[in-house]
């Protein structure tokens, strides 16, 4: 033992006199912590600006790769098989060949046409977690098809409701107090 800690002694404590940190133990907040930048509800618009959630975009050119090879794959698939029942070389490159004009002449049309499928025409619940941008992709199209089923404008700001409600209550009080005063005034 050291330092005034624990028991003085662990006999008859049923403890081995081990001492361990309070982990649970509530640390007192910092000056920095207290400052109104880190309040729950700052007064600052800049500071409210910042709390708002934005959806992480998704990087067109990775979702660009990853279509690109799905394509591939599918060629490398035929290719094998091909290979396999022992094609001529030439006849295997010029298979692939059509078939890789034709899986992309698709992608083309899907993207021309700006289908409303989630990412690579897959649902969210097909993508794994580890391909965030496919994800991120869907989870916009997905919010994009709520907001158009709940007739939400797409300029809609959160909390804008409670500001419009806010003021029209700010003009009634404003209204009564100017009435009130020329009623006043008239006596």
């Amino acid at each position: 033992m050291s330092a005034n800690v624990g028991l003085t002694t662990p006999r008859g404590s049923g403890t081995s006199g081990y001492v361990q940190r309070n982990l649970s133990a509530l640390k007192p907040k910092s000056k920095w912590q207290q400052n109104d930048r880190m309040a729950p509800y700052p007064n600052n618009p800049d500071d409210l600006e910042r709390l708002k959630h934005r959806p992480r975009q998704p990087d067109q050119e990775i979702l660009e790769h990853e279509r690109k090879r799905e394509v591939e794959v599918k060629v490398m698939e035929l290719r094998d098989r091909l290979e396999e029942e022992g094609l001529e070389e030439d006849e295997v490159d010029e298979k692939c060949e059509e078939l890789r004009e034709k899986l992309n002449k698709e992608r083309l049309q899907e993207h021309g046409q700006g289908q409303q499928r989630g990412a690579g025409g897959k649902g969210k619940k097909d993508l794994k977690a580890h391909r965030t941008h496919e994800l991120a992709e869907a989870k916009i199209q997905e919010t994009d098809r709520l907001r158009r089923a709940l007739g939400i404008s797409e300029d809609y700001e959160e909390g804008s409701h409670w500001r419009k409600q806010e003021e029209r209550m700010r003009e009634g009080v404003a209204k009564r107090e100017q009435e009130e005063d020329e009623s006043r005034d008239r006596r």
